[in-house]
């Protein structure tokens, strides 16, 4: 896959072991690809407990060592100190900010070199995600009963290239775009048939995640509200009316591979589909499981109401890595 989407960052000092510059605060998750030493300061490499990331394994990323980074600031738990900074060659961003240049002003449409629009959808496995941020209050009004419990949930359609975010958006509505003040951005304004299937497949709209993904992502989509959402929720019956979604629900406790989750993709979308899907882990704080907490889908082509995702999946260029070799389909409610 080309690039995966990544939300833009603002500068500021990082109070960051051997920090005496100003870092670029970043967001999101850091994903391993391999282990790499995780070390207290990038010059010196002093490396207390001699630190590694594990392959697979997801870390809260927390800046990086300038605008156009060589190193992550990462946070180790169980580290001493848990701050920690590794080469950006080792591994990958999901759902987090790693690119702050911002779009050219008025483009509307990422298109590749061969033409066509690229994007990456992100899908959630809410249990997980809930794991590591209890205090939310979607995460707080988790029930066995809702549709979070067994189906995937909604994070977000992204328009590609890297840095396509934010087109024709005010600088207060930029400031405005951090989880603490989501709900002094603009409503999104959807019907109300589009509006009920959207709070239940994208719980995070109990934290205004739509507001923030309209300003940073949809603004750049080429289409308005409606659509834009309309289209991430047809993609999304595709997903949680397939083989992918089944798979899932028949190992819920229990762990899957990376290998089973693409091969799922192959059976519910045509041989080759598995080759566009990462899978991203989070670390559980508390236990130390690691979960499978984002999936995450090349496509490439016009997206519209009749759009197939099969289609959509097999034009996009396939990525090399799957990203976590291995985690826990967690259940819901707290571990």
């Amino acid at each position: 896959m080309r690039v995966w989407a990544l939300w833009g960052s603002m500068v500021l000092a990082v109070a960051g072991a051997g920090a005496a510059h100003a870092d670029v605060k970043m967001s999101g998750t850091f994903v391993a690809d391999s282990a790499c030493p995780a070390t207290q300061a990038i010059k010196s490499g002093k490396n207390p407990g001699n630190i590694s990331t594990q392959a697979g394994q997801s870390y809260e990323l927390l800046a990086g060592n300038k605008e156009e980074p060589t190193h992550y600031l990462i946070q180790v738990p169980g580290a001493d100190p848990e701050r920690r900074w590794v080469k950006i060659s080792c591994g990958h961003v999901s759902g987090g900010s790693a690119a702050p240049a911002p779009a050219p002003s008025g483009q509307t449409k990422p298109l590749s070199t061969s033409g066509k629009p690229e994007y990456v959808f992100a899908l959630s496995w809410q249990p997980a995600f809930c794991e590591t941020k209890a205090s939310k209050p979607e995460c707080k009004a988790q029930s066995p009963s809702e549709f979070d419990a067994s189906h995937f949930t909604l994070h977000g359609l992204w328009p590609q290239p890297n840095g396509n975010f934010y087109c024709q958006v005010s600088a207060s509505d930029k400031a405005n775009d951090n989880p603490a003040h989501w709900g002094d951005l603009p409503p999104v304004d959807l019907d109300a048939n589009t509006r009920a299937e959207l709070d239940q497949v994208m719980p995070g709209t109990a934290s205004k995640l739509e507001r923030h993904e309209w300003i940073k992502h949809g603004t750049c989509y080429g289409k308005n509200q409606q659509e834009y959402f309309s289209d991430a929720l047809n993609l999304m019956r595709a997903v949680n009316g397939s083989a992918v979604r089944d798979l899932f629900n028949k190992n819920i406790g229990k762990q899957l591979t990376s290998d089973q989750i693409r091969g799922a993709f192959n059976e519910a979308f045509g041989t080759g589909a598995g080759d566009r899907v990462r899978v991203s882990c989070l670390v559980d704080p508390s236990s130390g499981r690691r979960m499978i907490g984002e999936i995450t889908l090349g496509l490439s082509g016009p997206i519209g109401p009749d759009s197939k995702l099969a289609d959509l999946l097999m034009a996009s260029a396939p990525t090399a890595k799957a990203g976590c070799p291995k985690g826990t389909v967690d259940a819901i409610g707290f571990q």
